[in-house]
């Protein structure tokens, strides 16, 4: 299947929202994104507790009669290994460059009983985030400079320290779902494709060109910042190969236009910088193709009306 997607809070998985997917002919999954930064953590354990009530899992089954999977895309890892582990095994977090081990983001990759602590937890999170279509995305922290500088992971750029705890956590889901995948997420410092560690089979890539302007388009020369996103693709198509390939996009993040901020602010798209992103996507070798569009539920509506998710909808032609 090729992937068309849209990915939301999980509080915005509305009555509206299922209403306007109803109406959607392109979009055929929909991810569920608890926010992440520093409470990332918090933020899964609440999603977790929803997955538990009748009445999100009748949205879910809502969702999917309408023909759309339903995949989850977060930033795990302090989920997956607890922060509040640090006291008993200081050892399996992160040394800063001062020299002192910190549980604030991120893991020390060298650690082995701090990787099967994390296969173990990602079992556990598959067996209850049970995606559609098989691919899961269980991401590191969202923080740059957050890797580990102890003297085992000082040689590993912060691209193959991902790469470690990618190919673990897939590891991890494999042990309950066998035909599993993981991807990849190249974003911030791991934009570039690791130098040493990589990519285990059943390991793809999930590219996330967070660029300051989604109104140009990504191949558009005259743009510097789109097109430092779009010099980086050659690089981790090649490292990573094509099958499977994801491309994350904001075209459609209102959380990020409202600087993460409530009230949202009114979100106006660009079709047809839209389109063209997707013909280009589609021309290098990327399967599937999906965007944030957080920010556009229920208090959304309320002050301007229905989102422009049918118009997205329609740029997958």
């Amino acid at each position: 299947m090729k992937k068309q997607g849209i990915i939301i809070h999980p509080h915005e998985l509305t009555d509206q929202m299922i209403a306007i997917l109803k109406k959607c002919e392109n979009i055929n999954v929909l991810g569920l994104h608890p926010p992440g930064g520093r409470a990332a953590a918090k933020n899964l354990d609440t999603l977790l507790e929803l997955m538990k009530t009748p009445e999100f899992q009748n949205k879910l089954a809502q969702v999917r009669s309408l023909g759309i999977a339903i995949e989850y895309e977060m930033h795990a890892l302090a989920w997956l290994l607890p922060r509040d582990l640090y006291g008993e095994h200081p050892e399996w977090f992160r040394r800063g460059t001062d020299g002192v081990r910190i549980n604030d983001f991120n893991m020390c990759v060298s650690n082995d009983e701090a990787l099967e602590y994390l296969r173990c937890r990602a079992a556990e999170l598959a067996r209850i985030l049970k995606s559609d279509t098989g691919m899961y995305y269980f991401w590191a922290d969202d923080v740059e400079e957050t890797f580990c500088h102890c003297e085992k992971c000082s040689s590993l750029t912060p691209s193959d320290q991902a790469m470690i705890i990618y190919n673990t956590i897939l590891e991890g889901i494999r042990r309950v779902e066998p035909e599993a995948k993981q991807c990849f997420l190249a974003y911030h410092e791991t934009v570039v494709p690791p130098e040493q560690i990589r990519p285990a089979e059943g390991v793809f890539l999930e590219y996330a060109p967070m660029r300051t302007s989604t109104t140009i388009p990504i191949n558009d020369e005259n743009c510097e910042a789109n097109s430092t996103f779009c010099s980086a693709i050659p690089g981790l198509l090649e490292w990573f190969g094509k099958d499977d390939a994801q491309i994350l996009e904001y075209w459609m993040d209102n959380s990020m236009f409202s600087n993460w901020t409530k009230p949202p602010k009114k979100l106006t798209i660009c079709a047809d910088t839209i389109q063209s992103d997707i013909r280009f996507y589609r021309e290098k070798g990327f399967e599937h193709i999906t965007s944030f569009g957080c920010y556009l539920s229920d208090d959304y509506i309320e002050l301007y009306g229905e989102p422009p998710v049918i118009e997205y909808d329609g740029c997958f032609v």
